[in-house]
């Protein structure tokens, strides 16, 4: 049987040199590869982890997930960590978009924001029992 190896988010962009520096400054990204002349297209990485940032069309609009349904991510990314990446991110200077909190899911978890206004949520399960599909 084949497996899925990984996955990576894909977001766009109306700021696309500003936005690749949002997710390596303030996020801890770094940038596996670009594409176009000029760039409009990356694969940013952090561990494990990959987001894809695409140069958007001038006459697009963008619209968090957010806005068109609460409580709903962009991007969700699974930590180790999170109380070490919640300080992390803040100490870089991430637009916090809600602050470290345990859910009633049984995930530690924060949000920021991308310049965009992207909701990224990171979470660490604290219960084992969340992490396994049946």
């Amino acid at each position: 049987m084949a497996h899925v190896t990984a996955q990576a988010a894909i977001l766009v962009t109306k700021v696309y040199q500003q936005a690749i520096g949002y997710w390596r400054d303030k996020l801890g990204f770094v940038v596996a590869s670009e594409f176009g002349e000029p760039p409009a297209f990356a694969i940013l990485q952090r561990d494990e982890a990959r987001v894809m940032i695409g140069q958007a069309k001038p006459e697009v609009s963008i619209i968090p997930y957010s806005a068109q349904r609460d409580g709903l991510w962009n991007a969700y990314f699974w930590v180790d960590d999170a109380s070490a990446f919640y300080q992390d991110c803040t100490a870089r200077g991430a637009i916090i978009d809600y602050h470290l909190e345990t859910k009633p899911y049984g995930v530690l978890e924060f949000g920021v924001r991308d310049l965009d206004g992207h909701d990224i949520g990171f979470g660490q399960v604290l219960d084992d029992s969340l992490s396994r599909v049946p």
